[in-house]
């Protein structure tokens, strides 16, 4: 299968900021039922602040960075642009602001979260974000949830793209649990949204044959390992990496490290070791 509008960029390493959660002191989420409320308690109390983590990112060999809303401690505009300021320092790209909640398939919250989603494409451009990644949706598939949320992602998509940005969504929450209802989706989108493939979502014995079908839509993946004792899963991960490969894949692979064990960053090179071979050029 061809996916002639799909995006490519250059194949490089990249973070999501939920890999160094840790690091960031466990921020904790909020979403739309909060509106803009940021639970101000739960941050700063990482080792370091987000203002720091561009010269850690690269002190890592990491040049790329998705920043999870919830771990803005501040949406002044004062702030959104010192932190710009410092990723173009450190020459860190911001690929993606990564939002974690609204229901646009969902007849009940569609209005209020559509509102509550495009102030956050606000926030992401006032951040220079190449992209914003929003859930399709978080209720069950089926024609009228798929023909609502393809409206208002296209709704969101065209102020995105005023805003200079590239409108994502992701195989993830109830909506795209399937690699049918994914492309029913995408039929529907002509290109106007791109797809993060998320490595970790999706499971059971169909998991690489349903990855397989969705790959040739992804403009980024989020490529999560899992961890036991005896260290990470190559064969899961490789068969994963594979996949994306043969699809022709070119574009940042998100680092995403959530293990029990608190070394982030030695987790994250484990990642970095198997990927390496994969990046083009």
């Amino acid at each position: 299968m061809t996916v002639p509008h799909a995006r490519r960029t250059p194949s490089r390493f990249s973070v999501s900021t939920w890999s160094v959660k840790r690091v960031l002191g466990n921020p904790a989420l909020y979403g739309v039922e909060q509106g803009f409320q940021i639970p101000l308690e739960t941050h700063g109390k990482g080792t370091h602040t987000l203002l720091e983590l561009p010269e850690q990112l690269v002190v890592h060999g990491i040049r790329t960075v998705e920043i999870c809303h919830f771990h803005l401690p501040s949406l002044d505009s004062g702030y959104l642009a010192e932190l710009r300021a410092e990723l173009q320092r450190r020459e860190v790209e911001l690929f993606s602001v990564l939002i974690d909640s609204g229901d646009i398939a969902n007849a009940a919250t569609a209005d209020r979260d559509l509102d509550w989603l495009t102030r956050w494409l606000d926030i992401a451009a006032e951040l220079g974000a190449r992209c914003a990644r929003v859930a399709a949706g978080m209720v069950a598939s089926d024609s009228e949830t798929l023909a609502r949320s393809a409206q208002n992602l296209l709704t969101l998509a065209g102020r995105a793209e005023r805003s200079g940005l590239r409108l994502m969504t992701e195989n993830w929450k109830e909506l795209l649990s399937t690699p049918e209802a994914v492309h029913a989706l995408f039929e529907r989108l002509n290109g106007h949204v791109g797809l993060c493939l998320d490595f970790g979502n999706w499971h059971g014995e169909t998991k690489y044959a349903d990855l397989r079908s969705i790959a040739p839509y992804a403009e980024s993946c989020h490529a999560k390992a899992y961890f036991s004792e005896t260290g990470i899963d190559h064969d899961d991960y490789l068969a994963c990496l594979e996949l994306l490969q043969e699809a022709g894949f070119s574009g940042p692979y998100t680092l995403i490290y959530d293990d029990a064990d608190p070394d982030e960053w030695g987790g994250l090179l484990q990642e970095m070791h198997l990927i390496q071979p994969y990046l083009q050029g």
